[in-house]
């Protein structure tokens, strides 16, 4: 059956090797009555230039559900049906999207049978580590593998160079508890290149620190995460944004 959607994008994940169809993107968004949905697989850099999408894009699609996916918010997307629709810049209709989802902690939104949600964090550092030379091969090896594999019909892709950093993110969330996560984000690997083509390495390192652990918390910090389908006990950080709280919470 195939069943019709729109969602507002609140994660865009970084670009994965796959097997099956090749490079892929985990995305997902809340559509307009609250529910999270998980678009997969995106092939987004093989999407046209009237399909690409950002955070806080409106975004119609068809789909149908999963085959192995047993995750409810999981959509098996049909590409050539996505279109994007609009874009949401007022902070309010933002925040009136947002918060109502929000979550004191993954632990909450298990028990009520999310694989997707947003929490507000606190106490929150940035971690580091520095992949190794083998771990770069590694990951340089299987989009090499992924690109030789491309059909007569795709676009031909531009490299993509692994980010030399692990990123974590170590914070408190509503139920008091410390986690350190993951970080997935696509934007986040995004940054640290774009500020080291100017500024260098540590200075990009500084940069995302200061930047989330400051500007973005004194702002309204939100963390996007979402479990994985092979072993749902894991989340990982999929998204990172700043959005105060909506001056008007009528919605509460």
């Amino acid at each position: 059956m195939v069943l019709k959607s729109r969602v507002t994008i609140l994660v865009k994940a970084s670009p994965q090797p796959s097997k099956s169809h090749r490079e892929t993107v985990c995305c997902a968004g809340l559509d307009p009555n609250g529910n999270w949905k998980r678009l997969f697989p995106i092939r987004f850099r093989q999407l046209s230039d009237e399909q690409s999408f950002r955070r806080w894009s409106i975004v119609d699609f068809k789909y149908s559900a999963p085959k192995q996916d047993i995750r409810p918010e999981s959509c098996r997307v049909h590409e050539e049906s996505i279109t994007v629709k609009g874009y949401v810049r007022d902070r309010d209709r933002k925040a009136g999207l947002v918060y109502p989802a929000i979550k004191a902690s993954e632990i909450e939104a298990a028990s009520q049978g999310h694989s997707l949600t947003v929490i507000k964090p606190y106490n929150v550092s940035l971690k580091h580590r520095r992949r190794s030379i083998a771990e770069l091969e590694d990951a340089r090896t299987a989009f090499e593998k992924q690109a030789r594999q491309a059909s007569m019909f795709d676009k031909d892709l531009d490299f993509i160079e692994p980010c030399p950093f692990e990123f974590k993110m170590s914070f408190k969330d509503g139920d008091d508890k410390r986690r350190e996560k993951l970080c997935g984000d696509w934007e986040t690997q995004a940054a640290f290149f774009n500020f080291r083509i100017q500024h260098g390495e540590a200075a990009a390192l500084k940069h995302l620190e200061d930047t989330y652990c400051d500007k973005y918390f004194r702002t309204g910090l939100i963390f996007a995460l979402g479990n994985m389908a092979s072993r749902p006990q894991t989340w990982q950080l999929l998204g990172i944004f700043p959005l105060p709280e909506p001056k008007q919470q009528s919605f509460f």
